[in-house]
């Protein structure tokens, strides 16, 4: 019989062979065309990312267990995990606190310094899937679904929802995949999330859904990719490091700079959970201050 120890070995081998050979592919493709060179380093920092947090998994450290055990001390019901008529909208509910997660790693600080890990690759192929930063959890992203082990879902069923999830997510991280005609309107697909991983102006803070695209065309976050702006990957600060201890803390450590530098407490606390690029100065370079710079910024005309 297969364990849960097995499963996720046997997944994850999959996934790093099936990156692996898209890398080869990419590779000897960029040969034959004379294009820019496959970035290997890449697969080698997302390759040391999954090492570590597999490292530190067996660490018995995390914040959002206590959440969750409190969570579910306190549940209002005890939902079945055999009901078909509650899978739905036990998914539905998954998606939306995954959507309100992924949005609140974008646009606070604190949960930023670890998921811009995830954003760090310049190229974007399926090794990017698994680079997801070595603190997650210490900063308890997974509090976000606590409200479903608060309705009476079982705290190891909306872990292995969220497990899904992610596996749903690996094949996202491809940029040979084209537009996918109505599946494009519902679903997360490869087109949606390279938006959400590129860093032009236009398409930052976009795009935050899981499986589903539906909670961004909602709430007004849903931004299509266009043929006429080219995607360029990584962060709007690119990260040119090969150091993966440097691509794991270099976001923490601006952190710590920026809070024991702050004039007062207030600043601090500001820098810790307001958006990423935030300045007690006025001159940021949050998603906002980066779109007025953009739109202030005079005109050039040929003359």
């Amino acid at each position: 019989m297969l364990t849960t120890g097995k499963i996720a070995l046997y997944v994850t081998l999959f996934i790093v062979g099936v990156s692996l050979i898209e890398a080869c592919v990419l590779t000897f493709k960029k040969r034959r065309a004379s294009q820019a060179a496959f970035d290997w380093s890449e697969v080698g920092l997302s390759l040391a990312d999954l090492a570590g947090r597999k490292l530190f998994a067996l660490l018995p450290l995390s914040l959002a267990t206590p959440i969750f055990d409190f969570a579910w001390q306190h549940r209002l019901f005890t939902l079945p995990v055999d009901s078909m008529l509650l899978a739905l909208p036990i998914f539905i509910g998954q998606e939306f606190c995954y959507y309100w997660y992924h949005r609140a790693s974008h646009r606070i600080r604190f949960f930023w310094a670890t998921h811009a890990v995830h954003h760090s690759p310049n190229q974007l192929t399926l090794s990017s899937a698994y680079r997801l930063g070595w603190t997650g959890k210490l900063t308890g992203p997974a509090m976000f679904f606590a409200p479903l082990v608060w309705l009476g879902v079982r705290p190891e069923v909306v872990l292995a929802i969220l497990s899904f999830n992610l596996l749903y997510q690996f094949w996202l991280h491809t940029t040979w995949i084209p537009k996918l005609g109505w599946f494009e309107s519902v679903f997360n697909t490869p087109s949606n999330h390279r938006v959400h991983h590129a860093s032009n102006v236009d398409y930052l803070d976009a795009n935050y859904g899981g499986v589903l695209i539906i909670f961004d065309r909602l709430f007004g976050t849903y931004v299509e990719e266009r043929a006429d702006e080219p995607c360029r990957y990584g962060l709007v600060t690119p990260t040119r490091s090969r150091n993966p201890l440097v691509v794991e803390l270099e976001h923490w450590g601006t952190l710590l700079r920026d809070v024991f530098t702050a004039r007062d407490l207030w600043t601090a606390l500001r820098y810790v959970f307001l958006p990423p690029g935030w300045s007690a100065d006025g001159h940021g370079e949050t998603t906002e201050n980066l779109r007025q710079q953009r739109a202030l910024a005079p005109v050039r005309t040929k003359v």
